[in-house]
């Protein structure tokens, strides 16, 4: 019975460690601002390789959406399907969890 509850606890002590870290980091570093990944690791790189980003080339050829408002939906509809993938993951969980009790 002392275990019943061990994942969600650990799921929480997580949650609150990344919350009260990136808090500390956001109040610590002043005048910082948010960059993307993307452009910051494009950076490294070139300054690594010393090419310049402008002749990088990707190996896959990637589609641009026309618009950042399609750019959002698209990543809205990638974070739902996450969710709802997620959610259907842990109910299935749930339901295996009460069909082991009830038997």
């Amino acid at each position: 019975m002392a275990y019943r509850y061990t994942l969600e606890l650990l799921a929480g002590l997580a949650i609150v460690a990344f919350c009260a870290l990136f808090l500390y980091t956001s109040a610590t570093m002043s005048g910082a601002e948010f960059a993307g990944s993307d452009h910051v690791g494009s950076g490294l790189i070139a300054k690594l390789s010393g090419n310049p980003v402008e002749n990088f080339q990707p190996l896959i050829p990637q589609w641009v959406p026309p618009s950042g408002e399609i750019e959002a939906c698209l990543f809205a509809l990638q974070a739902a399907v996450g969710g709802i993938l997620v959610g259907a993951v842990f109910g299935f969980w749930a339901g295996q969890a009460r069909g082991r009790t009830v038997e």
